[in-house]
């Protein structure tokens, strides 16, 4: 199982790819939008062995051209609800807003939903 998280933004995502018991499985990183990062990012995702699901945050429309070449190549991607990801796991008394705390987020929401991802 591997939870990909992604904090998109207008020219840019932050992804964080993790397994159970917060296994990382890569550093987090940053991609650009162009579509040639986009591929690199594809061919990372197929490159990491066992099932990969990716999760993001349907905010605006900045998701869309990455939702399309992610499934163009036939990986499971999900888009969800934001306010889902806000209240997934808000139990510290410590904000932390930041791209990577979000993609991070995203990514444990991942794994513990994994069944019910659509």
């Amino acid at each position: 199982m591997n939870a990909i998280g992604m904090d998109v933004s207008k020219g840019k995502s932050m992804v964080a790819i993790l397994r159970p018991y917060g296994e990382i499985v890569s550093k987090l990183f940053e991609i650009r939008h162009p579509v040639s990062e986009h591929n690199s990012l594809i061919q990372l995702i197929l490159s990491i062995e066992g099932e990969s699901r990716i999760v993001m945050e349907h905010t605006g429309r900045y998701y869309e051209p990455l939702i399309h070449e992610l499934s163009k190549a036939r990986l499971f991607v999900s888009a969800i609800n934001p306010k889902l990801i806000k209240d997934f796991a808000h139990n510290s008394l410590r904000k932390t807003k930041s791209d990577k705390a979000d993609a991070v987020k995203i990514a444990r929401n991942a794994l513990n939903n994994w069944t019910d991802l659509k």
